[in-house]
């Protein structure tokens, strides 16, 4: 580590065995980067840009927040009128995004044609693509770049990882998992060309390392890390060095980082601690991982705040459960499997179910916004940063269609973003006019992309 009295670099780390850790913006970084304001590293060009992916669809009558003199799904399911409204009332799917809601945006009648036609593999495929996956069980697969690919590209530049792949699940690769798609199609989000998927990570543990590790082999971390009782542990002397350093806002700042490192360090170890004590295996989950779906989502949730706050990556994809998962939700009262119960046929009961499934996995994600408004950054919150896609490929999943979708967009894009609205476009538009839009918010300027016919102006 290098420290100079008159500004400390953004690519400041504390080091030790096995340990590299990035630190948060500080104040003492500001001067050094002032001066570079034009610069992709400068404060106001800071730029963080996330997908978080619901699988298998919604209830879209529980999920469009009301209009204020019409009903959500006017003229038929899946229609809606054009306009856009406050977002002063919030559905009941989305009404744990209520604290936020100012931060979000919710659009309506956006469709991914080159999902058809409408299976579970094409709605993940297609989701950040917009593009149709050639049919193929095998390794012929062929697809698109994806659009968060397309943003490492460009704001990732300079950064430890340039994208950050996660999920819930172990992902299966080979062979084919659903009407004749490969199973790549079915559980890669993230594409970096149209024959290169990219593997989802769901075990805490690992992305902990990939984030704090100091590189070298995986066995090399892992050896290192058994050699201390934590990773903090190899850095707390540079940490001493550094704190003389630093102004009283800086020191809190730092502290709170380190505390929330430890305490997410903390519950890896004690899930990993349970899982050698309990013999029976989920065969969904990750050996070590917690055991409450909700514990390991949290998890990875944190990881990414603070991926996010230490600058390791800007762009991320979360996928939230694979499509066709089987999962159970026993922490909401739903004991049935997933998968089974987006085949409703139109029964109350089990819709009633799979909108406690939506409006959980909502919840979440309103945890995560929240997290990231409470974190400090420059003149504003790590929120106020980032620019975060949050639905799914698939519409009615009864139907396996790829209409009328469940999106919505959150963050202040550098007080770029218009938040707390509702969009409703009067024709089915596509998903690929917001790819095109965030990305051009970042930086990346493109005529077209996908089916693209345009930007969606309205958010900005």
């Amino acid at each position: 580590m290098i420290v100079t009295k008159k500004a400390l670099s953004r690519r400041t780390f504390l080091r030790g065995a096995g340990t590299a850790l990035a630190l948060p913006l500080l104040d003492a970084m500001i001067p050094s980067m002032t001066a570079q304001a034009q610069t992709p590293a400068a404060p106001e060009r800071l730029r963080r840009l996330g997908y978080v992916y619901m699988p298998m669809g919604c209830d879209v009558t529980r999920w469009t927040p009301p209009h204020p003199t019409l009903s959500p799904t006017v003229g038929g399911e899946g229609r809606v009128r054009g306009g856009s409204d406050r977002l002063d009332e919030l559905s009941s799917t989305l009404a744990p995004l209520d604290p936020v809601k100012q931060y979000v945006s919710v659009i309506s009648n956006l469709e991914l044609r080159n999902a058809y036609p409408g299976t579970h593999a094409t709605s993940n495929s297609a989701f950040l693509s917009a593009a149709r996956a050639k049919l193929t069980e095998s390794a012929d697969y062929y697809l698109a770049t994806t659009a968060d690919q397309l943003a490492a590209k460009q704001i990732g530049r300079g950064t430890q990882l340039p994208s950050l792949e996660l999920s819930m699940d172990l992902m299966t690769l080979a062979g084919q998992c659903d009407n004749g798609y490969a199973c790549v199609y079915h559980n890669c989000l993230s594409w970096s060309s149209p024959t290169t998927p990219l593997p989802s990570e769901a075990h805490p543990r690992i992305v902990f390392e990939r984030l704090f590790g100091d590189g070298g082999t995986a066995a090399e971390r892992r050896a290192a890390l058994k050699s201390r009782a934590s990773l903090l542990d190899s850095v707390m002397g540079e940490f001493a060095q550094l704190n003389k350093e630093l102004g009283p806002a800086d020191r809190v700042r730092v502290e709170q980082y380190l505390d929330t490192i430890r305490e997410v360090e903390r519950r890896i170890q004690r899930a990993e601690a349970n899982a050698a004590a309990n013999p029976v295996r989920d065969v969904e989950r990750p050996v070590g991982v917690p055991a409450s779906y909700t514990d390991h989502a949290r998890l990875m949730f944190d990881l990414q705040v603070l991926a996010f706050q230490a600058d390791v990556t800007r762009v991320i994809t979360f996928q939230l459960a694979r499509e066709t998962s089987n999962r159970t939700y026993p922490e909401i009262g739903v004991a049935d499997p997933h998968h089974p119960l987006s085949h409703h046929g139109n029964d109350a009961k089990k819709i009633e179910k799979i909108a406690k499934i939506n409006r959980f996995h909502v919840s979440l994600f309103a945890e995560f916004l929240a997290k990231l408004k409470a974190t400090r950054e420059g003149d504003g919150t790590l929120l106020d940063h980032s620019l975060l896609l949050y639905g799914s490929g698939m519409g009615n999943p009864n139907q396996h269609d790829h209409d009328n979708l469940p999106i919505l967009v959150a963050g202040g894009a550098a007080g770029r973003m218009k938040g707390g609205r509702h969009i409703r476009f009067a024709q089915p538009t596509p998903l690929a006019n917001l790819h095109l839009t965030l990305l051009d918010k970042v930086g990346v300027r493109l005529d077209k992309f996908g089916d693209s016919k345009g930007k969606v102006e309205e958010l900005f």
